[in-house]
């Protein structure tokens, strides 16, 4: 069974990024007993990802690189922002230890309402410096993996828009 929309694909793979140096660099290793499994179509991965995986079977095995603007987009200096330290106090006046650690995730909300995530860069004596920018933007991916296997979607799947089961969704 080929990749398709509307497949469950499990795959194992590994992930580089490419440095100022023009070297890539590991940024993850997914083995096959931790494979990543998605709905094909409906993943939310980067659609250049699945247009790389279609069409491939169970067994086969990939390699390709994304360019940034095909992947999580460009990096833009405008989403890093200076916060208050004050922000981040709670009621007897301290930060909760650990909380403002760089590469931390904090959830934030915009003026709009929706949840959006930064990630701590910098603490200084009194500012926080936030990267609102996703973690691999402004950043050459490059895939190297397997597909393990392929199924077709159960109905419940398709209409949830994700897997359920192992390695998916449990409701």
């Amino acid at each position: 069974m080929k990749i398709s929309d509307g497949k469950v694909v499990s795959t194992a793979y590994t992930l580089y990024t490419l440095s100022p140096d023009d070297e890539f660099e590991l940024v993850e290793e997914v083995a096959d007993d931790e494979a990543m499994v998605y709905l094909a179509g409906h993943s939310g991965l980067p659609p250049k990802f699945e247009e790389n995986l279609n069409g491939l079977s169970a067994g086969d095995t990939y390699n390709f690189e994304i360019s940034p603007e095909d992947a999580f987009g460009e990096f833009y200096e405008d989403n890093v922002v200076d916060f208050s330290l004050d922000m981040f106090k709670i009621e007897d006046g301290k930060v909760p230890e650990g909380f403002l650690e760089p590469g931390n995730p904090i959830p934030f909300t915009n003026d709009d309402g929706a949840k959006i995530q930064g990630r701590v860069l910098e603490v200084l004596a009194d500012k926080v410096i936030i990267d609102f920018n996703h973690p691999l933007a402004g950043k050459t991916l490059k895939f190297e993996g397997k597909i393990i296997s392929v199924r077709e979607a159960s109905q419940e799947e398709m209409d949830h828009g994700h897997v359920h089961g192992p390695g998916g969704h449990h409701h």
